[in-house]
């Protein structure tokens, strides 16, 4: 499961039930999460993406990061130590594997999370995590709901994280990395571009739209999102959709042959019948990350070598 994008893991058990339309309940209009570094008082407090305000006493010691994205963010501000929690998608980086797995991250369980005695827990801003948020924040623990879908939250998540873990001076060295690491990775937009599809799910067929950091990874290497012009970060797309946009490849989350290409129904797609595939594996390209440019370059790589 490690080579599928973290945010469609959790859309998968919805597709599964009814095929919900909201995506994990995310608000897609992309809510800012506000930093503050303390009140007068000398509390710690950041106002999620939900709209909480968040307030700690002090610097958390004890983190469960529920978010793939913020268990390898801690990692990278140097707070890896405070870690006392994660869901079982966090793989990045290789020390979080030794962190307690708590779980998927959706709908944890309460006394998991109780058992790891955090004094701060992350969780994806979905709709099936606001119960866990408010329970939390009944008992007394802080509870922050995080957006983590475009690269521009990789900066910010990684500085809400040091304002409450008490390490601004790591985030800020993240976040000035990260920066210039992005400008470096990106591809001049000039000449034609292939037109990708990136297909995160099969049945039904499942795009990427541009509210995702994937639509950016694309782009910034030179690539032309196929459904670019969907303003959510995915979408139900039919499979004549894909063969009228005619795509010049197919991005899926997989090194191997995609197990759809044989399917009769996808040979009107001259891309599918001609298996011009652009497989991927690592988990850089599941969440927003600081490994975001690497992705980026890979990438361009990839797509160079496909169009020789």
């Amino acid at each position: 499961m490690g080579g599928i994008i973290y945010r469609t893991l959790t859309l998968q058990r919805g597709l599964r039930a009814l095929l919900t339309s909201t995506l994990l309940g995310v608000s897609l209009a992309g809510g800012a999460c506000h930093e503050h570094p303390r009140e007068a008082t000398g509390r710690i407090w950041v106002v999620d993406d939900a709209g909480d305000t968040v307030r700690l006493q002090e610097p958390a010691r004890r983190v469960v990061s529920l978010i793939p994205a913020t268990t390898e963010l801690v990692f990278a501000i140097g707070a890896g130590s405070s870690l006392v929690g994660r869901t079982s998608y966090c793989d990045y980086p290789p020390a979080a594997k030794a962190v307690p797995d708590l779980g998927d991250g959706i709908k944890p369980s309460i006394e998991a999370v109780l058992a790891q005695r955090p004094d701060l827990v992350t969780l994806y801003n979905s709709g099936q995590n606001a119960a866990v948020a408010g329970r939390l924040q009944e008992l007394g623990i802080p509870a922050l709901r995080i957006n983590t879908d475009a690269l521009s939250d990789v900066d910010r998540v990684a500085r809400i994280l040091g304002t409450v873990t008490g390490r601004q001076h790591g985030a800020d060295s993240v976040a000035a990395a990260f920066d210039t690491a992005l400008a470096a990775a990106t591809r001049p937009a000039k000449g034609p571009r292939p037109r990708i599809l990136l297909l995160v799910w099969e049945q039904p067929p499942m795009t990427i739209g541009r509210g995702s950091f994937l639509h950016e990874l694309v782009e910034r290497a030179g690539g032309e999102n196929l459904f670019g012009d969907v303003a959510a970060s995915s979408g139900v797309v039919s499979i004549e959709a894909v063969a009228a946009r005619d795509p010049d490849l197919i991005f899926t989350t997989n090194e191997g042959p995609a197990s759809f290409a044989t399917r009769p129904e996808w040979q009107v797609v001259p891309a599918i019948r001609e298996h011009r595939f652009l497989g991927v594996s690592g988990s850089e390209f599941n969440w927003p990350s600081p490994r975001a440019p690497a992705a980026i370059r890979e990438l361009t790589a990839r797509m160079d070598a496909a169009r020789r």
